[in-house]
């Protein structure tokens, strides 16, 4: 039986992984609980569609999910009882350099420090505890900071590593080019300036992840990912509402709302509107919240693989395209400072390394973004596009002779189908300074806006990522105590 009250109401605004999460936590708990989104599909930066045509499947957002298969409450949620099947590819993640070689990151720690040769030993040293602990750490970050650790003897040993800048830290900690790109590389996951503080966690933790639980994709698209959540809040009552914007908080009839939005979309949500009761102090702090770079998606149909010159690289989910580490760090550093690079740091995905069924055919479809700077307007179309495939060009040759069709998606057209993603912000703000760790801006209470509104997407801790982490948190400040079964 329900632990709550069937009585209870929430609404919730916004079907991305963290409402629809919120949602799933609360139907469990026994609320009646409806989720309103504007799109025509639930998934917001989760979900994919046919944009090549019949047979072809594309991630609109997000593609590979380390942090996903690792969720806590994904696991609690039981996901995979509900349609949602990981798939792994040979290596997690690649980095090609110039030379025509590439640097791996391999599913076990011991594999990839051999494949760093000499400096094997200080990378083992950086991420031995990290992948002993994964769990521990997982339980430490995936939550407020403000708050005492779960587990604080291993929090304080990976504030050792994660707090320096990962620029510094690649320069002390390996000697050579291999190592040094294949973890700045995982930094650039920040989207801010390498230089800065804290960016150094990023390189470590996404590498510990690939080396224990992997960069997996989900079998048939993010989307599935979605859906599964979806059949988990239908199937304990809950009610999911599509084509349905919500334009004031008049129009829901709830005990409890919760925004899956960022502050931009809060405040034009509630922010002049008296019913909401918002203070004058978290109107404040939602008025100064600052966004910060973007990125510039170009989704590519090949007539085959991608003809990389190591081929290793093509057994590999994730490929961090960007060259030797001081060219990631200039083009990071100049992409915050409003500059187009002329070598941007290019994400890439081989969705169907792992899930062949992304196409029906002998085709592929190659998932890419460059990190642009934020509010980026091209001074003309496909300007970041060549950029893209110049890059990926220097370590697979013959790459545009292999483009059947390619799909822009700038800044500004990722913000007109997801408000959340301002300016092309994937993260829900600037990574920069206090906003990297107080999320959003300095609170000991990050969700909770009035008694009765909430606030629960990549804004909040523990931020950006397909993990479902601040709504677990969002729908435990609402009230909810969600079941094991």
């Amino acid at each position: 039986m329900p632990t709550s009250s069937p009585s209870r109401t929430a609404a919730i605004v916004g079907a991305g992984p963290n409402g629809l999460t919120a949602a799933a936590l609360l139907a469990k708990a026994g609320w009646q609980v409806d989720v309103y989104e504007r799109n025509a599909r639930i998934g917001g930066a989760s979900s994919s569609a046919e944009i090549f045509g019949p047979g072809t499947l594309v991630d609109l957002g997000a593609a590979a999910h380390p942090f996903g298969v690792a969720s806590p409450v994904f696991a609690r949620l039981r996901l995979t009882d509900h349609g949602l099947r990981w798939r792994h590819g040979r290596y997690p993640m690649a980095h090609p350099l110039d030379n025509g070689s590439a640097v791996v990151l391999h599913h076990s720690l011991e594999d990839t420090a051999t494949e760093l040769g000499g400096d094997g030993t200080a990378w083992r040293m950086i991420h031995r505890s990290l992948v002993d602990n994964i769990d521990k750490d997982l339980e430490n970050v995936m939550g407020p900071l403000l708050r005492f650790p779960a587990h604080p003897v291993r929090m304080a040993q990976f504030g050792l590593f994660g707090s320096p800048p990962s620029t510094w830290f690649t320069r002390t900690a390996f000697r050579d080019q291999p190592a040094r790109a294949l973890f700045i590389g995982s930094a650039a996951h920040a989207i801010t300036p390498l230089g800065h503080p804290f960016t150094s966690a990023y390189g470590a933790i996404f590498g510990a992840l690939g080396m224990t639980r992997g960069w997996p994709v989900a079998e048939g698209g993010s989307q599935a990912i979605s859906d599964a959540l979806g059949s988990v809040i239908t199937s304990h009552g809950g009610r999911i509402h599509t084509d349905t914007e919500i334009t004031s908080l008049h129009e829901l009839d709830a005990e409890k709302i919760l925004l899956n939005m960022t502050p931009a979309q809060v405040m034009a949500l509630a922010g002049r509107d008296s019913a909401a009761g918002l203070s004058d102090t978290t109107l404040g702090r939602l008025s100064r919240w600052r966004y910060g770079p973007g990125v510039y998606k170009v989704d590519y149909l090949l007539d085959g693989p991608v003809p990389w010159s190591d081929d290793r690289v093509g057994q590999a989910v994730t490929v961090h395209v960007g060259g030797q580490a001081a060219e990631i760090r200039l083009a990071e550093a100049q992409i915050t400072a409003g500059r187009m690079p002329e070598r941007p740091f290019v994400m890439v995905c081989q969705q169907q390394v792992a899930d062949p069924s992304r196409t029906t055919d002998s085709r592929t479809i190659l998932w890419t973004y460059a990190h642009v700077p934020a509010n980026y307007h091209e001074p003309r179309r496909g300007l970041v596009a060549e950029r893209i495939e110049a890059q990926i060009s220097r370590f697979a040759p013959d790459f545009r002779d292999r483009i059947l069709d390619r799909h822009l998606v700038s800044p500004q057209d990722l913000q007109d189908w997801n408000p959340n993603l301002i300016g092309g912000d994937i993260a829900g703000g600037a990574m920069t300074r206090s906003q990297a760790v107080l999320r959003p801006g300095l609170t000991r209470e990050p969700y909770r806006l009035t008694d009765r509104l909430f606030m629960g997407s990549a804004a909040t801790p523990p931020g950006a990522g397909v993990h479902g982490m601040s709504g677990y948190w969002a729908a435990q400040a609402m009230g909810a105590e969600p079941r094991e079964a």
